[in-house]
């Protein structure tokens, strides 16, 4: 049950990152922080600081580094790296944070039916448990329908009269034609899908390289030399690659290590011990969190529909964690037998060895 615990906080330590990164990368785009060139150095910097512990942490353990396992990983850093987050943010210049937000939500199901069809996850309607994840995934992901789509009104009070920083000021809402809505939402649509064939994926790389720290540095690597390649594409003005103390270089340093090193690896880590399901579930939650921060950073007022909503995420979440609770359970049950076989046929062992023992003498 320690492991389960371990691997709830290790997901909620990365929503939490994620929320962060959500609110410095608003601010950043004001600052015309180019998404493609972002994608680049937060990759590079996990890359430089992961490196060195990968090495010392890793080098120890029976993990092979096949082709085929070299290969596998290089597709990892395609999907959940380079299409994933290059993918969303251009899809975010077309349509709104909103609109990302509500096809994040799809998310959680996708992985789902796919850790079923590939038998990454055991789901039987017919027990509490298997009914918990299927109602628990359902009410996940409606809560943060919810919270994303129903505002309704306020109802709370802003925390400071003015935000601490504005970054609506320069916005125009109305810009945006319904061609420019629809390719923003197809390009959001398949950065979730590819997210989804990632968290997938990692669940049958894992398996075969059980190197997690190295495989996340690999990841970076690849995804610093498949992201660069698309930015020498559409970002070929020298000026975008250039660094200030600035929103910008915070937001690509707190992404770098935090998201693509620490978070990556999380991940990676839970997927490991828990599968894909149990690890998507949680990204609901960083609504939540990124709720809270901007009520604080942005002044922004909370409505009936985000708390409603963040009740039914966190209602859904503990049914599904509930049911993967009795996963562990029943996982651990044929090993405690077993002890107890052994512990009965070494005790029978020795009151054999004894009565021999006494009939000698």
């Amino acid at each position: 049950m320690a492991k389960l615990y371990a691997s709830c906080a290790a997901m909620v330590v990365v929503q939490i990152g994620y929320g962060g990164s959500n609110i410095l990368m608003k601010i950043a785009s004001e600052k015309d922080l180019n998404p493609f060139v972002f994608v680049v150095y937060r990759h590079f910097i996990a890359f430089l600081l992961l490196a060195p512990f990968a090495y010392v942490i890793d080098r120890n353990k029976p993990a092979s580094l096949t082709i085929s396992t070299a290969i596998k990983i290089f597709l990892l850093a395609i999907l959940g790296s380079t299409i994933h987050l290059n993918l969303f943010y251009v899809g975010i210049g077309y349509t709104s944070p909103t609109v990302a937000s509500a096809f994040s939500n799809v998310i959680p199901s996708l992985t789902f039916v796919m850790a079923v069809l590939f038998r990454l996850e055991k789901v039987n309607i017919r027990t509490a448990r298997g009914a918990a994840k299927v109602v628990g995934t359902i009410l996940c992901i409606g809560g943060s329908l919810i919270f994303t789509l129903w505002k309704g009104p306020y109802v709370t009070k802003a925390i400071f009269k003015e935000p601490l920083i504005d970054i609506y000021k320069n916005h125009d809402s109305g810009n945006s034609s319904g061609k420019d809505w629809i390719k923003g939402s197809a390009f959001i649509l398949i950065s979730d899908i590819a997210w989804s064939i990632w968290l997938i994926l990692q669940a049958f790389v894992t398996r075969k390289y059980p190197a997690q720290l190295t495989m996340t540095v690999l990841i970076c690597l690849f995804a610093t030399a498949q992201s660069g390649f698309l930015a020498l594409i559409f970002a070929r003005d020298p000026e975008k690659w250039k660094l200030q103390w600035d929103a910008r270089l915070l937001t690509i340093v707190y992404s770098g290590i935090v998201i693509s090193g620490v978070g990556y690896f999380l991940q990676t880590w839970c997927i490991s011990r828990n599968g894909p399901v149990f690890t998507s579930m949680f990204s609901p939650l960083m609504l939540i969190f990124v709720a809270i921060f901007s009520a604080f950073v942005f002044s922004e007022r909370l409505h009936v529909g985000s708390l409603v909503g963040a009740f039914f995420i966190v209602l859904g979440l503990y049914l599904v964690l509930w049911g993967k609770k009795a996963d562990h359970v029943v996982a651990a049950e044929p090993q405690e037998k077993d002890k107890v076989f052994v512990d009965t046929e070494m005790q029978s062992t020795s009151v054999n060895d004894s009565q021999v023992k006494g009939s000698v003498t």
